[in-house]
C-alpha cells in the first residue's frame, strides 16, 4: 500500500466514528456478484455526481448510511461529503474536484472496500 494510504488508515483507525463502519455480509455478497470492476464504476458515478461539483445538492447529507458497500466506504474513509474530504484529505471544498482528486477518492473507497473483503 502507498506510504500516504497507509498513514490515512491510520489515522482514520484511531477514529471512533469512521472505524465503526465495516461492511455487511450482504454487502460483500453484492461485491462478489458484481465484481470489484463494476463496483468501482458505482464508486466513480456516486463521486461525479455527488461530490464533484463545487458546491453539491445537500452536502453534508448526500451519502446514505447504508445500502451500498460504497457509501459504507465513504463513510468509513471520510469520502463522504466536501466538509470530511477538506477535513481528512486536504481537498477544499468550494471548488470542484478535478479527475486526479476523483481518482484518489475512488482509490481510498476501492481499498477500503478490499481490505474489508479479505
Amino acid at each position: 500500500m502507498d506510504k500516504d494510504l497507509d498513514y490515512l488508515f491510520q489515522k482514520l483507525s484511531k477514529s471512533k466514528f469512521r472505524s465503526s463502519f465495516h461492511l455487511r455480509k450482504y454487502m460483500i455478497d453484492y461485491t462478489n456478484e458484481k465484481g470489484m470492476d463494476k463496483i468501482k464504476k458505482h464508486a466513480y458515478d456516486f463521486i461525479n455526481k455527488k461530490l464533484k461539483p463545487a458546491y453539491p445538492k445537500n452536502d453534508g447529507r448526500q451519502t446514505a448510511m447504508r445500502g451500498h458497500p460504497v457509501f459504507i466506504a465513504q463513510h468509513a474513509t471520510g469520502t463522504c461529503c466536501r466538509g470530511c474530504l477538506e477535513k481528512w484529505h486536504h481537498i477544499p471544498k468550494g471548488k470542484e474536484l478535478t479527475n486526479e482528486e476523483v481518482d484518489y477518492i475512488v482509490n481510498v473507497i476501492m481499498h477500503f472496500i478490499n481490505s474489508e473483503m479479505k
